[in-house]
């Protein structure tokens, strides 16, 4: 069930069909629509998801405006634009729906990139000692599916039951990787198929992956460490020094004078504040480089 769809996706298609030729205009606004839903595992074509958009989002202004007129019949007192208010409110709700619904296979993809590449390193490291250990390569991808490696596990083991049932180990790889949202992912399976092709030394290949990928997260934590300074900067300004000298400056300047500083100037910046800090929470955790250390 995907939020702000008012049906399961399977009947929400159905019943969006009518929209189905103005989401055939306004798919080549979204090209890369269509890999984003494969990547996030989402059973419809591009052209599909939009049509079901719009319905969606018609939904939801068609419900609101009613709720909200409905209620204007039985309240009292009521504003001389409450219709335009009422509309206006349903508009704002359904393109809240419009931009959720678009960006929420974005976020199932951001989320599995992440949850891949923090556990990438640990599988290699894993597939590496089973093969220099003379296990052959199915046997260690088999480990790795049973090991507790997230999203990766997941993937090996499709991988792994492909190959079980007469699929070459190569583009049983190759299949798990053209569907995988992780850069870091796919160009390990990329060497790892071209290896097995070329009939090189897949333990070689391995150990060439797992200091290649340590080395690329070491220079990641060093980025995001050089970052921190700057972003400590700025909260202190925004946050410490300019709310303290703000409020001083307004009590000052009420006291020598006859204008009064009304208590919603205090409320305005208490809700700034409040705002600002879940903005600079999520800046710090989106940047934060995808490692488990």
């Amino acid at each position: 069930m995907i939020p702000f769809v008012p049906l399961p996706l399977d009947k929400a298609v159905k019943v969006s069909r009518p929209f189905i030729g103005l989401s055939n205009k306004l798919h080549v606004l979204f090209p890369y629509l269509d890999t984003k839903l494969s990547q996030a595992n989402i059973p419809v074509k591009g052209k599909e998801y939009l049509s079901v958009i719009i319905f969606s989002t018609f939904f939801w202004f068609a419900l609101t405006a009613g709720l909200l007129l409905t209620l204007g019949l039985f309240l009292k007192n009521l504003p001389p634009n409450f219709t335009a208010i009422a509309l206006l409110g349903s508009s704002a709700i359904s393109f809240i729906a419009f931009f959720y619904i678009n960006f929420y296979p974005n976020a199932i993809v951001i989320q599995k990139t992440k949850d891949i590449d923090k556990n990438l390193l640990f599988a290699l490291r894993h597939l590496l000692i089973q093969v220099k250990s003379g296990v052959p390569l199915f046997e260690s991808l088999v480990s790795v599916a049973k090991g507790n490696y997230g999203l990766i596990s997941v993937e090996f083991t499709k991988s792994t039951k492909n190959i079980a049932t007469g699929m070459s180990q190569s583009v049983a790889l190759e299949e798990i990787a053209y569907k995988n949202p992780s850069l870091y992912f796919r160009r390990t399976i990329w060497q790892l198929v071209n290896s097995l092709k070329a009939g090189a030394d897949i333990g070689n290949t391995l150990e060439v992956l797992v200091q290649s990928l340590s080395n690329e997260q070491r220079v990641a934590i060093r980025k995001y460490g050089s970052q921190l300074g700057p972003l400590a900067l700025m909260y202190m300004m925004v946050a410490v020094i300019m709310p303290a000298l703000g409020i001083t400056f307004l009590i000052i300047f009420s006291s020598i004078s006859s204008l009064q500083v009304s208590e919603i100037v205090f409320y305005m910046i208490l809700g700034f504040l409040v705002i600002f800090q879940l903005a600079y929470s999520g800046l710090i955790k989106n940047n934060r480089p995808s490692v488990e250390l």
